[in-house]
């Protein structure tokens, strides 16, 4: 018999992937749409007539470097949190096989 489970959560994935871009079709950051909040904020910001008293010590000297390093950024961070999931959870499996083994000796000392 064929599990049915991961038919149904792909079905469901591509729903939830299709159904905002059927919506949403043809419009874009011109219209208001697939803004950040970080534009957003700094347009918030510049209203109300801030002007920031320190300036940073160095500004990338494009767009796309700053987003790759933001990206890098990101990943040395998803690695970090990977690389800390997997030390707790291969943690857990040797405790939970450390467990087994003990119940396993227990088990053939009482029956001799």
């Amino acid at each position: 018999m064929v599990d049915k489970k991961p038919i149904i959560l792909l079905i469901l994935v591509a729903a939830i992937v299709i159904f905002p871009l059927a919506i949403y079709n043809g419009l874009g950051e011109d219209q208001g749409y697939f803004g950040g909040a970080d534009d957003q904020g700094s347009e918030a910001i510049e209203e109300t007539g801030y002007e920031p008293w320190a300036q940073p010590l160095w500004e990338p000297p494009s767009g796309e470097i700053e987003s790759l390093l933001f990206a890098t950024q990101a990943a040395i961070g998803a690695i970090i949190i990977g690389y800390v999931l997997g030390y707790y959870s291969g943690q857990a499996k040797a405790r939970k096989r450390d467990e087994i083994e003990e119940q396993v000796i227990k088990t053939a000392k009482i029956s001799k």
